[in-house]
């Protein structure tokens, strides 16, 4: 990346100079651009990072990335179709054209789809801020899928590894915990989520009925979402601990 930069600043002062023509300083920002959307595809779409890793600001950058680069190879596609329907390429010319083509728009829908799992989990997230409130006061068909069990109002470390063991042992798997305390999703949100875990159960089904009965024996606080709240657009799931709250900033 450091060199294709340094290239292109060189061709920049032989393109002012008159040396090259300009033609050549758009050839080099375009390949400085290709490079910049794969370096942002590697670190967000391709790397280690998980949704939970992920910021608000890096999925916005990765679905751009993926966008620039499909609209890339399209472009390069038309003006191949271009030459070979004017009889000055052969046909052959496009196979490995298309192959980046295709592959472009696998990467764009895998972008788009690890996208709408971030907003998933952001609406989730405002939909448990939002029932941390009293539930009183809200519809009768909000109070039906959101249930609140406040407990001693604590939820300790221990107490979470007394759950994954007891869970694994019941199930024979893993508890499917889709969050665990401060993610960096979580904080470019603004949420606190330290000492929250969310798991990725529906809450009558035969997992989350143990899971909240193993809750509520330990007097350990949960919010459990049977669906969507109406509109918002957050899967069912299992809050355990207290409601998460915003972090607070000094005035």
């Amino acid at each position: 990346m450091a060199r294709s930069r340094a290239d292109a600043v060189h061709i920049r002062e032989l393109v002012e100079a008159g040396a090259l023509p300009r033609q050549k300083l758009e050839e080099a920002e375009q390949a400085l651009a290709m490079l910049k959307d794969e370096e942002v595809l590697r670190r967000t779409l391709y790397g280690t990072l998980t949704v939970e890793d992920l910021t608000e600001e890096q999925t916005q950058e990765m679905i751009a990335a993926a966008r620039r680069q499909f609209d890339r190879q399209r472009k390069r596609l038309e003006a191949a179709n271009k030459l070979v329907d004017e009889g000055v390429a052969p046909r052959t010319t496009l196979t490995p054209l298309l192959e980046d083509f295709d592959r472009g728009g696998r990467t764009v829908d895998l972008a788009e789809s690890r996208s709408r799992l971030f907003q998933e989990l952001a609406a989730m997230a405002r939909t448990e801020e939002e029932a941390a409130n009293s539930l009183e006061n809200e519809p009768e068909e909000v109070r039906k899928i959101v249930e609140r069990y406040d407990g001693s109002g604590v939820f300790t470390g221990p107490q979470l590894a007394r759950l994954l063991g007891a869970f694994a042992r019941e199930f024979a798997k893993p508890m499917p915990v889709s969050a665990n305390g401060a993610t960096a999703f979580h904080r470019s949100l603004g949420f606190d989520h330290r000492g929250r875990v969310d798991v990725a159960v529906h809450p009558d089904q035969k997992e989350g009925v143990w899971l909240r009965h193993f809750l509520e024996s330990e007097r350990i606080p949960y919010f459990a979402f049977r669906q969507s709240v109406p509109g918002q657009a957050s899967a069912a799931h299992i809050h355990i601990g207290p409601p998460s709250s915003r972090y607070h900033t000094a005035d």
